[in-house]
């Protein structure tokens, strides 16, 4: 016990500066991927079919595919393929390749997810807007798009807290994130080797914030409550 609390201000400190690149990934993925999945959505929904086609094939293979595979290859294939690593070598270019990676998966997941919110919008509801001379635009930011909202925080809420769990995938590029923080007293870090209790407190760090993302989301569905 003696040591472990030699060694606890040491692993916090390492664990805290991890978390805050776990932070940032998160972050950074949902400002991406909100309106990146609203365009995808569009795209999958329009009557252009040749875009139609595609935008689902894209949204198919993403979906059907993990997202560690998906790391793997942006990050290694412009060096690896086509000899230009694009990314370069250092923390900046894998948090960079490892941010385009989250963000393009997670707007596909919620492509889908705004595609069924849109869709479970009574048509008629449109068709009342353009009796009264509302125009498409008009329609669906002041009709379809709140109802959507409230119809979508559910299945959003899962895949927000998901991505958080999700973001521990960035340390198969070397990502020093949380987990890869923890998992470095194994190896050997800071003069601490052979120490697996670190990683537990990895989980803490989860737990809390997926705590406070969880009552968070609760507390917007219910003021979401108005259009029931």
């Amino acid at each position: 016990m003696g040591q472990i609390s030699e060694q606890l201000p040491i692993v916090v400190e390492s664990l805290n500066i991890g978390f805050l690149q776990t932070l940032k990934l998160f972050f950074v993925t949902l400002t991406g991927a909100f309106p990146l999945g609203l365009v995808i959505a569009f795209g999958s929904m329009s009557r252009f079919w040749p875009l139609s086609y595609l935008t689902k094939l894209i949204v198919w293979i993403i979906r059907g595919t993990p997202l560690m595979i998906q790391l793997l290859i942006i990050y290694y294939f412009p060096g690896l393929v086509l000899h230009n690593p694009i990314w370069g070598s250092g923390e900046a270019g894998r948090f960079l390749a490892a941010s385009v990676s989250f963000i393009f998966n997670y707007a596909c997941y919620f492509s889908e997810i705004y595609r069924g919110g849109i869709q479970s919008v009574p048509i008629g509801q449109e068709e009342a807007g353009l009796v009264l001379g509302m125009t498409k635009p008009q329609i669906f930011f002041k009709i379809t798009l709140l109802q959507m909202i409230k119809r979508i925080v559910p299945p959003m809420s899962n895949e927000i807290i998901t991505l958080v769990k999700d973001t521990s995938l960035a340390r198969i590029i070397a990502l020093q994130e949380i987990i890869w923080a923890g998992q470095a007293f194994m190896k050997g870090s800071h003069g601490i080797s052979g120490a697996i209790w670190p990683l537990f407190f990895t989980a803490v760090y989860y737990l809390i914030f997926n705590g406070i993302l969880t009552m968070l989301l609760g507390r917007l569905e219910k003021k979401l409550d108005y259009f029931r």
